[in-house]
């Protein structure tokens, strides 16, 4: 019965995968103009840490790995990139992490160089995302937008 019971277990990523960290943004524009806030994103609180283990579309969404609002468990999923902010290369090691996104395009001899290296990229590609979605609107007042708080204006 033993072989049965070992069946039933997943099995245990053998060694540890280059990703890029990254936290959901507090607060998000949103909605007429941007006018609107709301915080974090629709599965993830603001600030949550999460695990981007692949980019689509160029740099413009990201597949990610992290703690929903409402579970404990990780879960993946697409999320836009100027919704994450603070990209930074992480070897992770947590079985659960690593079960759940089972690859990383970081992966490999060069994964802890090209994770450094999407790092700066993804951030500025964040920020100009963020920026260009309501060029030309105002911001909410007051703002607790993620370029407002970090600038110190809102």
């Amino acid at each position: 019965m033993s072989t049965s019971e070992e069946a039933d277990e997943p099995d245990e990523p053998d060694e540890p995968l280059w990703m890029l960290a990254a936290n959901v943004v507090q607060w998000r524009r949103w909605g007429e103009g941007g006018q609107g806030l709301r915080p974090g994103t629709k599965t993830f609180k603001g600030g949550t840490k999460v695990y981007v283990f692949d980019t689509l579309d160029g740099w413009e969404y990201c597949m990610v790995v992290g703690r929903p609002r409402h579970t404990r468990r990780y879960v993946q999923e697409y999320v836009h990139t100027r919704h994450l902010h603070t990209f930074r290369p992480k070897l992770v090691r947590s079985p659960a992490v690593l079960r759940t996104a089972e690859w990383s395009r970081f992966w490999g001899a060069t994964g802890e160089a090209d994770a450094a290296g999407a790092a700066p990229v993804l951030e500025r590609c964040a920020r100009e995302l963020r920026s260009e979605q309501w060029p030309d609107r105002p911001h909410p007042e007051p703002c607790l937008c993620h370029e407002c708080l970090t600038l110190g204006g809102g």
